[in-house]
């Protein structure tokens, strides 16, 4: 299993003492809480769970940029991988990010159009090949379309290299084996298999999964993400970063240890968060 080093250990966690120290004074157990009990509304009431998660993500971002630069969103140039129907976009807004500073890019026009929610700067694009420059963002970031795509980590190539040097990228996924890995065909059918638990939901549904294995829905573990995180900062990916913090997005901060445990953590920490600085060239 993979572990960090003793001496990135040690640098991590100083790093993510500072990055982390906003976020959390908000990672309590009653926020915790209210986020569960919306995910049961994800398929049937889509504008309440998203509309909730896109709030609080706008808030961990915020507070994210603030322990990493002690600075605020307004004025920042962000990129949402993956942005979806706007609800995001519309969480942003409200934090006072400038109309033109808040750019989407997601590749499936009818998920772009579901909520009616118009934005002005959506772009037609895939994550793993982002049409745009090296370096346009101050902060880039994804909520949970990592496990969505065939290879993840390209796609965080691609963030990183559209971040301006000392901009945040944010990778936000879930885990295969954590409780939501198989997203709405279960809570356990995924620990039997993908494919099993595609087809258990369509006989009972009687139409396919959103979300089907293989197709849209794929097997990212935790361990995969901590490694890449370490690999960019060890300078063996395409662009140098350095590793801020990594800790589960929706459990309160007392539980944030279970990222550190080989085994708890593929199960426990059910959402990753990974926080990466680029490096700043001389």
């Amino acid at each position: 299993m993979f572990a960090l080093p003793s001496c990135a250990a040690t640098s991590l966690s100083s790093a993510r003492s500072s990055v982390l120290r906003p976020l959390r004074r908000r990672a309590t157990l009653r926020r915790s809480l209210d986020l569960l009990s919306d995910f049961r509304f994800e398929q049937s009431d889509p504008g309440r769970f998203y509309g909730r998660l896109a709030e609080d993500t706008v808030q961990l971002i915020g507070d994210l940029q603030d322990g990493a630069s002690g600075k605020a969103l307004a004025g920042c140039r962000i990129l949402d991988v993956g942005g979806g129907p706007g609800y995001f976009g519309r969480a942003f807004a409200a934090a006072g990010v400038g109309t033109g500073d808040y750019v989407t890019c997601e590749p499936d026009v009818g998920e772009m159009a579901a909520a009616g929610i118009r934005l002005q700067s959506s772009v037609r694009g895939s994550g793993m090949d982002l049409p745009f420059a090296d370096g346009a963002f101050d902060i880039t970031y994804s909520s949970n379309v990592a496990e969505h795509v065939p290879d993840p980590w390209r796609m965080a190539d691609e963030m990183l290299r559209v971040t301006r040097p000392g901009g945040l990228m944010i990778f936000s996924y879930t885990c295969w084996l954590g409780p939501f890995g198989g997203h709405e065909t279960g809570l356990w059918q995924h620990y039997v298999g993908g494919e099993f638990a595609a087809r258990r939901y369509e006989r009972r549904n009687g139409h396919p999964p959103k979300n089907r294995w293989g197709e849209s829905l794929f097997n990212v573990s935790c361990a995969d993400g901590l490694r890449y995180a370490q690999d960019v900062s060890d300078g063996r990916r395409t662009v140098d970063a350095e590793f801020l913090a990594a800790f589960p997005r929706y459990h309160p901060w007392w539980a944030w240890w279970m990222v550190n445990v080989p085994g708890v953590r593929e199960v426990a920490v059910s959402n990753l968060v990974l926080v990466l600085r680029k490096q700043v060239t001389v």
